[in-house]
């Protein structure tokens, strides 16, 4: 008895589908994208280079760096440990380490933020010692770089935990039965077969942490020229009715995600070239 194919929808039911499907990507994804670029350069390349050279903006693009560089290198370690952990080892409390691990999805991010407050700020739990010991975090570089690595901590050991759980353990076990060490196991073994998954993951963690906004927000003070990234100098001048210079701060933002799109349009085809070869 033979079956129907599973894709025998009628051809106008598809077409349908699919117009239905470019129409909504075109109005809320292009359209926006778009306008962005041109409110950016409405008044020409001249205004468009003003807007980015201002130093309160070249502050926020240099704090933005140097936080995403922080947030991405700490989730990076820590992903790779916590897979690690979580698929190569059996231990009490593992579903609940799971669980922590997607712990910041499902939290707000500006209840993230509030929570640094609350732990670092000057009423905090821990506020008296560090003013005491003239430490600042909130209201500093060091609270939006823990804000931020607490918002994208997920991102690279979710990729990586499905992998390393369906590879298994069979070739690590192997490589140490023939007298490699840890860090041999590692290098020669799990990092070349994770290395497209982890740069996925890092990828995302990186476009997130340079867009975060509600838990930077929250821990960052707002003070111009020091604790701005690139989404608060957008909605400062937004908000003083610089519109062309807040659209022009704003793109340098879509940039990152157009450039990310094409990066994980790259990886994506050489882990799908790379699980049809096996």
């Amino acid at each position: 008895m033979s079956s129907a194919p599973i894709r025998s929808e009628p051809t106008a039911v598809k077409w349908t589908v699919i117009g239905l499907a470019a129409l909504f990507i075109a109005l809320f994804i292009l359209l926006p994208l778009v306008n962005v670029f041109a409110q950016a350069f409405v008044k020409g390349w001249e205004a468009f280079g003003a807007a980015i050279i201002e130093p309160d903006a070249l502050a926020a693009i240099e704090l933005t760096l140097i936080v995403t560089a922080i947030s991405v290198t700490a989730n990076t370690v820590m992903g790779v440990v916590m897979a690690w952990a979580i698929t190569k080892f059996s231990f009490p409390g593992k579903s609940f380490l799971i669980t922590l691990v997607d712990l910041p999805f499902s939290v707000s991010p500006v209840v993230a933020g509030l929570v640094f407050v609350l732990l670092f700020g000057a009423q905090g739990y821990f506020g008296p010692w560090l003013s005491d010991h003239d430490i600042r975090i909130i209201f500093a570089w060091p609270g939006i770089a823990l804000a931020t690595i607490f918002v994208t901590f997920p991102f690279v050991a979710r990729e990586l935990i499905p992998l390393m759980q369906e590879q298994g353990t069979t070739e690590e076990e192997a490589a140490v039965t023939l007298g490699a060490g840890g860090w041999r196991v590692f290098s020669r073994v799990t990092l070349p077969n994770i290395k497209w998954a982890l740069l996925y993951g890092v990828l995302l963690c990186n476009a997130r942490a340079m867009g975060e906004f509600g838990a930077v927000s929250v821990v960052s003070g707002h003070v111009r020229g020091e604790t701005n990234t690139i989404p608060l100098q957008v909605e400062i001048l937004y908000n003083e009715y610089q519109f062309q210079a807040s659209f022009a701060v704003a793109s340098l933002l879509a940039l990152l995600a157009i450039v990310t799109l094409l990066a994980k349009a790259t990886l994506e085809a050489r882990l799908g070239t790379r699980s049809n070869r096996h």
